[in-house]
């Protein structure tokens, strides 16, 4: 029997941001995983201006798998995100996770199993919501927690065929070899996110190329975090803003050109976002159900803005 080929190296890595209280309790966590094989934990410091230098510096003076740390001084989670991919690009594994999270037991054991023994290129896993520092709101329903993060597949695991299952960049682990075959592959500009902005999407996008290019992805349910959500984000008005961005991004970006438009609007989105409009006025005595309903009326509403955004600026342009 041949011996099982085994990577030479994981690099475990977060990305982070004015989160200096946090990096202590996160990289115990990461140090306390079991794994296999060697790795080393990766912190990209994003330009924060609060006490993140000098607790990293203290951090990577502690017993237990190597802390190396680089400063990325560009602002943002893609300069971020890719400075990562640059800097592990010589490891064999890259797993990322965040920096108001905490792996639990058996997330990088789970990783080497799923590339060595079930061929991954892509691994994600489980995210669950940790609400122990506040009470979660009774409008806040359970098909709500993904805008918040949360990720839960189900118990067993399974290949991702399409984008019906996604698996997001706040846990997840890609095979390197992925990205020093192809030096293009990195995370979109277009859907950054700067500082404590919100909306983003530069995971969406990736986990859509990796599908577009028929690589072997994986959902491991025992490949799990907890995200600490900030209070801020309990509130209506984040899952409207979220939505909003969304349509808006994706309208700038890739949204088709057509023909017949007002402005640079098609005419559809106009009518789509009255049906929307009628359907949450119908449904604005059920609280829980009119806020799903409003995020639909936002998301539009950042379609019809960026639609009209992009023609503006194509007028700008050609005069």
């Amino acid at each position: 029997m041949s011996p099982e080929k085994n990577p030479k190296k994981l690099t475990f890595a977060f990305c982070t941001y004015n989160r200096a209280k946090r990096l202590e309790n996160l990289v115990s966590a990461m140090r306390a995983q079991s794994c296999p094989i060697p790795f080393e934990i990766l912190a990209v410091d994003n330009n924060s201006s609060d006490a993140t230098d000098e607790v990293l510096k203290q951090l990577t003076q502690l017993p237990g798998p190597v802390l190396r740390c680089v400063h990325e001084p560009n602002q943002g989670i893609v300069a971020a995100r890719n400075r990562a991919i640059q800097e592990a690009i010589a490891s064999d594994i890259l797993v990322f996770i965040d920096d108001d999270e905490l792996p639990l037991n058996g997330l990088l054991e789970a990783v080497v199993h799923a590339f060595n023994n079930e061929g991954a290129e892509c691994v994600g896993g489980r995210i669950d919501i940790d609400f122990t520092n506040y009470n979660r709101p009774k409008w806040l329903d359970d098909e709500l927690l993904g805008f918040l993060g949360a990720l839960d597949h189900g118990n067993q695991a399974f290949w991702i065929e399409d984008n019906s299952t996604p698996v997001w960049a706040g846990n997840i682990a890609y095979d390197m070899s992925l990205f020093r075959n192809d030096p293009a592959l990195r995370f979109d500009r277009r859907y950054d996110r700067k500082g404590k902005t919100i909306g983003g999407g530069e995971d969406v996008m990736m986990f859509n190329v990796l599908l577009q290019q028929k690589h072997r992805i994986r959902y491991r349910p025992d490949m799990a975090i907890l995200h600490a959500v900030e209070p801020w984000r309990i509130r209506r008005h984040y899952f409207l803003e979220v939505h909003f961005l969304a349509g808006y991004r994706g309208a700038v970006n890739d949204f088709p050109v057509y023909d017949r438009t007002y402005l640079g609007i098609p005419p559809f989105l106009i009518s789509q976002i009255a049906r929307q409009t009628w359907q949450w006025l119908a449904l604005a005595c059920a609280v829980k159900h009119s806020l799903r309903q409003a995020m639909n009326v936002s998301y539009s509403l950042g379609q019809i803005c960026g639609c009209f955004s992009r023609w503006k600026n194509k007028i700008l342009t050609n005069n």
